[in-house]
């Protein structure tokens, strides 16, 4: 039905499922979509070249707005929690708290540094930060479409909507859900605001944030883009829910993370570094294929 589909990136535990979603969310029309995505390492390159390409965190503690000693504790902390995040045999029951400690040391560490507003637009123009192949098609479809596109990230929605802007797609139907720096009237960070948003719990994001849910009562098929099982969850404020087409990178441990990811994700691409197949998904539902 969709030639993207027997790429040999795409995996489908029940391509038959994923037939059915289709034909009944074709059926309802593109009037009734949404899209809800997560951003680092889903709409971002997971690498580039052979080379891992920055998240969110990474361009700032890359960046020179970092002290090397920063630089060096945010190290750590990566090398210490980023193998608890992707290890499958752990419970995400037990891997909630480390991720929590994770990224409340890492905005820690940041504060300290007293980064300046002004200077993010710079830093991100100078980082390796990607968006995958595709995007252009992505956004602008969405856009011209009117779907709205949720972006739910544990990254830092300062840095990501600033990626966003700077590729020239940061249209108006695109709303974010992400830690957000604050900063004071001279424009220095001194926190982070309100509630942490890290990799698990993504769920009571959702919830928290029922009024955006609300507005959108009238979409109830779902496509969910994502790269780790925490974004599975990321469409658990949507009501009346009547179809949801779950769409996940598999970006690294491939053979050893791909069981869990075929059991949780409708369709599962694997070192894929483009957005084709949801693109042709997006087309296919919008009646241009």
């Amino acid at each position: 039905m969709i030639p993207e589909l027997s790429n040999p990136s795409v995996c489908m535990r029940d391509p038959q499922r994923v037939q059915e979603i289709l034909q009944s969310m074709l059926k309802a029309g593109s009037n009734t979509l949404q899209v809800i995505s997560d951003f680092d390492m889903t709409l971002t390159r997971f690498a580039h070249n052979g080379k891992r390409c920055p998240t969110c965190h990474n361009i700032l503690d890359d960046s020179k707005l970092i002290s090397n000693d920063c630089k060096v504790e945010l190290k750590k902390l990566l090398s210490t929690y980023y193998p608890i995040e992707i290890d499958s045999s752990r419970s995400i029951e037990e891997k909630l708290p480390l991720m929590v400690e994770w990224w409340t040391k890492a905005h820690g560490l940041l504060v300290q540094q007293e980064i300046r507003k002004d200077l993010l637009a710079i830093v991100v123009g100078e980082s390796e930060s990607m968006l995958r192949e595709g995007y252009q098609l992505l956004f602008d479809h969405l856009y011209e479409h009117s779907i709205p596109l949720l972006i739910f990230s544990a990254g830092i929605g300062d840095i990501l909507e600033e990626v966003i802007r700077q590729a020239g797609v940061f249209h108006p139907n695109v709303k974010v859900l992400s830690n957000y720096m604050d900063f004071d009237e001279t424009g220095v960070l001194r926190a982070f605001k309100g509630e942490l948003i890290h990799i698990y719990n993504k769920r009571e994001g959702a919830l928290l944030n029922t009024g955006h849910f609300q507005e959108l009562r009238t979409r109830p098929n779902v496509l969910l883009l994502g790269d780790s099982l925490g974004d599975l969850t990321m469409a658990d404020g949507v009501q009346d829910m009547e179809n949801i087409l779950k769409i996940g990178f598999l970006n690294d441990k491939v053979e050893e993370r791909k069981p869990s990811y075929l059991d949780s994700y409708d369709i599962v691409l694997v070192n894929d570094e483009s957005l084709e197949v949801p693109n042709a998904l997006l087309l296919f539902l919008t009646g241009n294929k």
